[in-house]
């Protein structure tokens, strides 16, 4: 595993490189037109871009004044082009490989932008000429985020050094971070910071939208570590369901995470019920001497403050309210989760980690390297019964989306998904705003 340190800017592309290189991009979602966009404002004249063939005209529409050549489909593009890269949803990628995988120029390479790469490097490696170069990219932020310093995961599968390099050249507008892996290495990294913590949130809003009440109007989850829980939550369920999908069902890695954290979850569900709390501290400290080291110890805390946080507040709250104690059972399963198939998070924080990541860790952190914080969660667990309602279907939630994931069940995801997102959805044009200045306040 190999990681490039230094910051961009990156090697540069020559004015010919610029002028004469053809760029293809198959698949003009949210992602696809945030390279194309980037790649056509940093120089790059010749673009070449197709979506579905219904969507032709529009997309012909988009294209206008943009530096980008629309084409009806990706043969088109892909016998044309120098750099071909798939921006497609995993779910669907090895099917649109065979398409037009064939009709890839002799010595192109090709690339993808999925999130998951088991299935991808099997349809590069099924459907894809041999007189073809194969080096995949993986951008870890989503396509609302700015590219700018953020982790470029760049994968050389089959391809010599030196076009590696023009890879790097060409995606240099994208200003990012690159990160070199193998597809394995990059499947497990993706596995450690992205399926199980999306879980997470994905199951908080599943248990808030179940309690048909917007967290933050309850009184229950006000200031602090409930800001990054909310904030975070509706910025997951604003985006494409297909987005988690696949990371979470395709990624064999991603699935043992997803089922311990379920498991996490129960087994601390069932000491708090129990009232055993003794068993469940040893627990809980077992996990964070594992994860942080122990009480005092570890590098310098991420600096997340009360204060600061309450800034990114959805809704309003008021000047004399608390917030009540919290088991913060969410937190307290992930933590144990990451100590049960022993895994060190910050293995991969600096690597290549997602805004979002750095995020959860850094509230993971804050609760628990703070033994006054920790002991108030755990007192809370066994001892405050207002939230043990909400932790009940917080359970319920965890365990419905760890079955989705384990039956590969994609249409059962994105009914779970959907049915969640249209719950919180008025609320999203406050929170898109909210989160991604909660995010870029502590961008690492």
């Amino acid at each position: 595993m190999a990681a490039q340190g230094g910051k961009p800017p990156h090697e540069l592309p020559t004015q010919h490189e610029k002028d004469n290189l053809v760029i293809g991009i198959i698949g003009m979602g949210e992602m696809g037109k945030m390279y194309a966009e980037r790649l056509a404002k940093g120089g790059w004249k010749r673009i070449n871009v197709c979506d579905l063939p219904e969507k032709y005209e529009q997309l012909r529409e988009y294209c206008k004044g943009k530096g980008l050549t629309p084409m009806r489909d990706g043969h088109l593009v892909s016998r044309e082009s120098d750099f071909i890269m798939y921006s497609v949803e995993a779910e669907y990628l090895g099917k649109v490989v065979a398409q037009f995988g064939p009709s890839t120029k002799v010595g192109a390479i090709v690339s993808g932008q999925t999130s998951v790469k088991a299935p991808e490097r099997l349809a590069f490696d099924t459907f894809l000429p041999q007189d073809t170069h194969i080096i995949s990219v993986h951008s870890l932020h989503g396509p609302t985020v700015a590219p700018d310093g953020q982790a470029l995961i760049i994968i050389q599968h089959r391809a010599p050094d030196e076009m590696v390099r023009l890879v790097e050249r060409i995606l240099s507008p994208l200003n990012s971070r690159y990160v070199h892996l193998s597809y394995d290495e990059h499947d497990d990294v993706t596995a450690n910071t992205q399926a199980v913590t999306h879980a997470a949130f994905l199951s908080m809003g599943t248990a808030w939208k179940c309690m048909a009440s917007f967290p933050w109007e309850t009184g229950r989850y006000i200031g602090g570590i409930e800001v990054v829980k909310t904030n975070i939550t509706l910025r997951i369920y604003a985006a494409k369901w297909h987005v988690y999908a696949g990371l979470a069902i395709l990624n064999p890695a991603a699935r043992i995470q997803i089922d311990q954290y379920a498991q996490s979850v129960s087994a601390l569900f069932k000491l708090m019920i129990e009232g055993r709390e003794d068993e469940l501290r040893r627990r809980i400290y077992a996990a964070r001497d594992f994860v942080f080291g122990g009480e005092g110890s570890g590098g310098p805390p991420l600096l997340l403050e009360d204060k600061v946080l309450d800034q990114f507040s959805i809704g309003e709250k008021s000047a004399s309210a608390d917030a009540p104690p919290n088991s913060h059972l969410a937190l307290l399963a992930m933590v144990d989760c990451w100590h049960q198939l022993k895994i060190n998070p910050f293995k991969h924080l600096s690597l290549a980690a997602t805004p979002v990541f750095r995020l959860w860790i850094g509230v993971a952190e804050y609760l628990f390297r703070s033994p006054e914080r920790l002991d108030e969660a755990i007192k809370a667990a066994i001892h405050n019964k207002g939230h043990r309602s909400d932790d009940a279907e917080f359970l319920v939630a965890a365990r419905g989306w760890s079955q989705c994931v384990s039956y590969g069940d994609f249409e059962w995801y994105r009914h779970r998904f959907e049915d969640t997102r249209a719950f919180f959805e008025p609320r999203f044009p406050e929170s898109r705003k909210q989160a991604s200045a909660l995010m870029a306040a502590f961008a690492g």
